[in-house]
């Protein structure tokens, strides 16, 4: 018997889930899907009703980030380098098109360049404060 197992980076937030979300849709394309707490029927605090319980972008060549909005009857503080989400690419030119987008009010953590393990390797904390990591495949180069 086979299986298909994948991994996909769950981001939690507090009131920015959708933002954060449709930001990510415009760095790297792909479908957005969101359903608040609303459209669940799980409201437990009115001013939460159009916070994200469930959300997605997923993308046709295979970028997928799930995220939601943690709420407020439950703790939950932004973690400091608590996860990174990890942006793997094939060349240089596609893993800098993605840096350029996620720079947008980002911090850089270490600038994108050649590394000894690979092209191109890059590390920022978006607005949003997650930590991307974006690097090029090792044995590919541009």
């Amino acid at each position: 018997m086979s299986l298909s197992v994948t991994t996909t980076a769950h981001l939690n937030f507090r009131g920015d889930a959708r933002a954060a979300l449709e930001f990510y849709r415009s760095v790297f394309g792909g479908h957005l899907a969101v359903v608040t707490y609303q459209d669940a029927g799980d409201v437990h605090e009115e001013s939460e009703a159009d916070h994200v319980m469930w959300g997605q972008v997923l993308g046709d060549d295979g970028f997928h980030v799930m995220a939601y909005d943690v709420p407020s009857r439950t703790a939950y503080e932004r973690g400091e380098n608590s996860f990174f989400v990890s942006v793997r690419g094939e060349t240089a030119e596609e893993v800098t098109g993605c840096w350029e987008r996620l720079r947008d009010g980002a911090t850089v953590v270490v600038p994108l360049g050649p590394a000894g393990w690979a092209p191109a390797y890059g590390m920022l904390r978006d607005r949003f404060g997650v930590v991307w990591v974006l690097d090029v495949v090792s044995g590919h180069h541009a």
